[in-house]
């Protein structure tokens, strides 16, 4: 235990003493923050877009909408050109607008024109040809097209002999809504059972990260001590499960003073914006075992990939030899990705459970599960699943460790599985 310690210490060190370690550790959550805040800031610095209406239904849909786009946009934004006379574009007047939109010509105010809107008759309803500079904000478009769907149906319902008042009594009528479930402390879903569920998605793909950070430097960390010998080194005074065991608790207390830094500044901010929801996070983690629950998990979904990753760097001669045997490693870790938005909406579809039961899968799909409250025998069954395949891996990785580590060729698989009979060369 004692030597564990040692090299558990030693490649802690080894890491935390890089200015660069620091860094990254740092700019990360900068990274996120300006991730989190950049769409919402873009929006708001965006040029106001400039909206030309050409109405040829002869019903005013164009003076109507014009209110409609001015709320959609702000009160700063109405539209610049709202035409109601066909002839002051000539005697084209949709070619004249489509070519103000697709060219450099700039309207009376010095402003170019970003959409155009043709409002024209078809059958007993209307249609919306709309020219847009940069078709993919159709944002503009969604506003017109809905305002024009009011429009036309309180027409239609004025036209049966609907009056303004009563419409607009019935389009506030609105039911209330008050969700319950069995599985809520008193019934009744609030905010708290919410938050429930987003801790569990949070804590799968903290989970996620972490395997995928600890995947790196364990593989680095192997491959560098074998290329240099130092592996050879360490053999001769310390035993495999100690040199395994130290590198894979080395790096666990690496990751974790990542987190450790990450989520005090998140603590932190969230005390800043609302103390409340901090309390409320710590009785949600604490109430019904969820953080003995998300614990399990977490170290065993950690312990079981950092005892194979760390299997493979002993086998792999170079950085690029470890790429190509991680690639079929990543490939696996993007399934419960994908799956795991799914496991907290639906949590009982059979193929999420079917996921759930599958050990490399099973941290982070019961994670995100874990506001459903999952029958126990699931968690029981699927966690000793995990544990089993974990100490599968371990019996491997101290049979193979050491002939990998000793050995100076490429990865072989007739070489590796000759070192779990024992017969490595």
């Amino acid at each position: 235990m004692k030597r564990l310690l040692r090299i558990a210490g030693r490649e802690y060190a080894a890491y935390v003493r890089t200015i660069g370690f620091w860094l990254s550790m740092g700019l990360m959550p900068v990274g996120l923050i300006l991730a989190v805040f950049a769409s919402s800031q873009t929006n708001s610095v965006a040029p106001v877009p400039t909206v030309a209406m050409l109405d040829q239904t002869g019903r005013a849909y164009a003076e109507r909408i014009e209110p409609a786009l001015a709320e959609r946009h702000g009160p700063s934004t109405r539209p610049v050109a709202v035409v109601e006379h066909p002839a002051s574009l000539g005697a084209d007047p949709a070619g004249a607008l489509r070519g103000l939109v697709g060219g450099d010509a700039e309207l009376a105010d010095g402003r170019r024109l970003d959409v155009a809107a043709i409002i024209r008759p078809e059958g007993e309803g209307v249609a919306v040809d709309a020219w847009s500079r940069n078709p993919a904000d159709r944002s503009v478009e969604n506003a017109i097209s809905n305002a024009l769907s009011d429009l036309m149906r309180q027409d239609r319902l004025a036209k049966a002999g609907v009056d303004a008042k009563t419409l607009a009594a019935i389009d506030a009528l609105q039911p209330h809504l008050t969700s319950y479930s069995p599985k809520a402390a008193g019934g009744r879903v609030d905010d708290r059972e919410r938050l429930q569920m987003a801790i569990g998605l949070a804590m799968g793909l903290l989970l996620w990260m972490v395997v995928l950070t600890g995947a790196g430097i364990l593989l680095n960390s192997v491959i560098e001590e074998k290329s240099s010998r130092i592996l050879e080194v360490l053999l001769t005074s310390a035993s495999v499960p100690e040199i395994m065991g130290g590198k894979i608790l080395g790096v666990a207390a690496v990751t974790s003073t990542v987190l450790g830094v990450w989520l005090t500044i998140g603590l932190a901010i969230l005390l800043k914006v609302d103390a409340g929801i901090v309390k409320t996070l710590v009785e949600v983690m604490l109430s019904k075992g969820l953080i003995i629950y998300f614990a399990v998990y977490f170290i065993g979904g950690y312990l079981m990939y950092a005892t194979l990753f760390t299997t493979i760097g002993a086998f792999c001669e170079t950085s690029r030899e470890a790429q190509t045997l991680l690639g079929p490693m990543m490939i696996l870790l993007s399934v419960p990705l994908v799956f795991m938005n799914q496991a907290m909406l639906h949590p009982d579809a059979p193929l999420v459970q079917a996921l759930s039961w599958f050990p490399p899968f099973t941290p982070f799909m019961m994670a995100a599960r874990a506001a459903s409250g999952p029958p126990w025998w699931q968690v029981v069954g699927s966690g000793a699943l995990m544990f089993a395949l974990t100490g599968l891996e371990l019996w491997v990785a101290g049979r193979a460790f050491r002939a990998g580590a000793l050995s100076n060729s490429r990865f072989e698989p007739r070489h590796f599985f000759a070192s779990l009979a024992g017969r490595a060369e």
